[in-house]
């Protein structure tokens, strides 16, 4: 693959093929024979679900690329085109080796065991009447047949919905003629893994739906009958400063994304010729968007079987605890006003996060609570607290972040509850997604106001604290108190506020900090004093950023970055990043936390915040990156977010100069860190 042989080239990684480099590492895990069996089912989904996330938004920029700017290079000097041609040429293996891990490896597995996916075929003459009385009643009413001729155009395919296509005759006895296509979608409302017995054994809906389709097609002869899948772009583009109701733009967006150009038609291995045809020219793909599949389509549908209880084939359950210090207090806010406290996510729970938030509803001392919101899953029972204390009569302000992507119509939902019972609701900071994590309360003692704060690296989001790893403080702290107050106010009131006691916030100063930090720790190196930077995000892509570790490298000064995603910085390159090492950890739990440390001649600070360091969160994200001051905190945070994930010798891999990853030496006892700080907090 030729690309523009610049100096550029030697600096950065591509960022698409890094990205696919850390879906590789959760593949890795799905075919681990060590793995439990559904947890390797369960890698095998997020591996998809990434896919398809990746296709909608990335690939699909990438195809807009080609159209609008097809001599644009990406940071390591390669045109849209070239990106998507290499795309294509990474994956296809991998998803080899996904199809061959699940027919090959899980499902047969699963076989020994009990549980068991059948074909039609396989099914007993009783099992099949079971299933066409199953299917008469439930499935039938439910089948719409889109067929394609003169008179009816090829339908609308919705994104990455599941469907059967169809070669049938175009007439009773007309063998000879051109056969058509239709489409049939499967239904989404119907169980995909269909039970065929009171055991655990089930058949495809889509393949009990093939074996009927006929019912569908009485007076024509089925040629051909396999499901296809089509992701398209799904990516919203909002010219806020000419929307005049944010709220209702972004569900003209998401009405929109529905109808998004087509980018990857995912198809079953034994697809005709001519039945792909028949797909590809109307949807206007190409061969290299075309991926088939040796397989079940639609792998993350499979996940039912998780629920199944069969606890020998899964992970061990975590428990999270609950910090003594706020067992013994007499309520969260006593707790806090007394100390910092932490919080370690899954290790610890999420519900002190709740509390705080409902003690401060039904706190009749309680002035105001002030939160912001990014994502927050089904069912959130911070909404209902905070729905609560505005029926109290508390001022409750609420910034929902209405362009959280793939969560817009959740956020939608929550606005509109929150609006009815009385709360302000702000949809954030024009030209800027709100993607900082805090809750401010404000409370009446005595003759004066305290305020309590809450502030995080993760989403208020109850669900994904349990499998994302992340740190939350919660801090009575004036300076931080104050902080957040001005924050709330510039977000709620365009204060104009820019300069802060604690925080370092995106746009206004975070950029500026990152970069003193690091010539700051340059000079200290320099002059021979204590000196290293140690790093944990989720990406790291920021051209400026990088250049300034390289030039902090040249220096000599050693730097370690913990990057579960993304990373475009080629460390241990010579002249260049010698003394940079780059880490990587997929595991149980999906490393979430950002944490910043600065060894700083022996004055060690430490940063927590919501900004991963990438040009979107520097520049056009509003985020929040707070210092921990507390000595036994940030001996807390050094140790568990750094010193035990770089020990890691069972799940942590290396990034290599050309992009690729290794595992690390597994030298002596097996350690892995997620493990470890499990056990370590049951």
């Amino acid at each position: 693959m030729e690309r523009d042989h610049t100096a550029v080239e030697i600096r950065f990684l591509n960022r698409e093929l890094s990205w696919i480099e850390f879906n590789r590492r959760v593949l890795d895990e799905a075919l681990d024979p060590s793995q439990p069996l559904l947890e390797r089912l369960k890698f095998l989904s997020i591996f998809s679900t990434n896919l398809d996330e990746f296709f909608m938004i990335r690939v699909s920029g990438l195809q807009e690329q080609i159209e609008a700017n097809p001599d644009s290079l990406s940071l390591d000097g390669y045109s849209p085109a070239a990106q998507v041609q290499l795309i294509s040429e990474r994956l296809r293996p991998m998803l080899q080796m996904q199809s061959r891990c699940l027919t090959h490896d899980i499902l047969p597995g699963l076989e020994q065991v009990g549980v068991r996916i059948v074909r039609h075929s396989e099914l007993s003459e009783e099992q099949r009447c079971r299933l066409r009385m199953y299917y008469d009643e439930r499935v039938f009413p439910v089948l719409t047949p889109l067929s394609v001729d003169p008179s009816h155009p090829f339908p609308y395919i919705s994104n990455i919905s599941l469907n059967l296509g169809i070669l049938l005759t175009p007439g009773e006895n007309d063998s000879e003629a051109e056969p058509r296509f239709a489409r049939v979608k499967i239904p989404p409302n119907v169980p995909r893994l269909v039970p065929v017995g009171s055991d655990h054994t089930f058949i495809l809906l889509e393949d009990l739906i093939a074996a009927h389709i006929g019912s569908l097609f009485p007076r024509r002869r089925i040629l051909e009958c396999r499901p296809f899948r089509i992701t398209r772009d799904a990516d919203i583009e909002i010219e806020e400063d000419e929307a005049d109701d944010l709220l209702r733009t972004v569900e003209q967006q998401l009405r929109k994304r529905r109808f998004g150009f087509g980018v990857r038609l995912e198809v079953a291995g034994e697809m005709s010729p001519l039945m792909l045809d028949f797909l590809t020219r109307p949807l206007e793909l190409s061969a290299h968007d075309v991926y088939s599949i040796e397989g079940p389509l639609n792998i993350p549908d499979l996940m039912a079987l998780y629920k199944l209880d069969l606890p020998d084939l899964k992970d061990k359950p975590h428990e999270p605890t609950v910090p003594d210090v706020l067992k013994n207090a007499e309520t969260i806010l006593d707790a806090i006003r007394n100390q910092d406290i932490l919080l370690h996510h899954p290790y610890e729970s999420f519900r002190p996060v709740i509390e705080f938030v409902r003690a401060a509803a039904i706190d009749p001392r309680v002035l105001a609570i002030k939160q912001t919101l990014y994502r927050l899953g089904p069912n959130s029972p911070i909404i209902e607290y905070l729905v609560e204390a505005a029926e109290r009569g508390k001022q409750v302000a609420v910034l929902v972040e209405l362009k959280a992507r793939f969560d817009e119509e959740n956020n939608i939902l929550w606005a509109r509850r929150l609006e009815r019972a009385g709360v302000h609701v702000i949809y954030g900071i024009l030209g800027l997604k709100t993607h900082s994590k805090m809750t401010l309360i404000v409370r009446e003692e005595g003759n004066t106001l305290r305020r309590y704060v809450h502030l995080g690296t993760g989403n208020y989001n109850p669900t994904t604290a349990k499998i994302y790893t992340d740190f939350g403080l919660l801090t009575a702290n004036p300076d931080f108190s104050a902080d957040c107050s001005e924050l709330f106010n510039h977000m709620t009131g365009y204060s104009g506020q820019d300069t802060y006691r604690k925080l370092l916030v995106a746009p206004l100063n975070l950029r500026s900090h990152m970069v003193r930090m690091i010539r700051r720790e340059t000079l200290h190196h320099l002059a021979g004093r204590p000196a290293a930077i140690f790093a944990k995000m989720n990406a790291l892509t920021d051209p400026e950023l990088i250049d300034e570790f390289y030039t902090a490298s040249q220096h000599g000064l050693p730097i370690d970055l913990l990057v579960r995603g993304i990373c475009c910085l080629k460390p241990g390159v010579k002249d260049l990043s010698e003394t940079i090492r780059v880490g990587s950890i997929v595991g149980r739990f999906l490393e979430h936390s950002r944490v910043f440390r600065f060894v700083n001649g022996g004055d060690e600070e430490i940063y927590l915040g919501s900004a991963d360091l990438m040009s979107r969160n520097l520049d056009r994200r509003l985020e929040v990156t707070f210092p921990i001051e507390d000595p036994a905190i940030k001996n807390r945070i050094r140790r568990e977010a750094l010193e035990l994930p770089f020990a890691d010798n069972v799940k942590l891999r290396w990034l290599c100069p050309d992009g690729t990853y290794r595992r690390a030496d597994c030298n002596g006892s097996p350690f892995d860190s997620q493990a470890s700080l499990a056990a370590s907090m049951d």
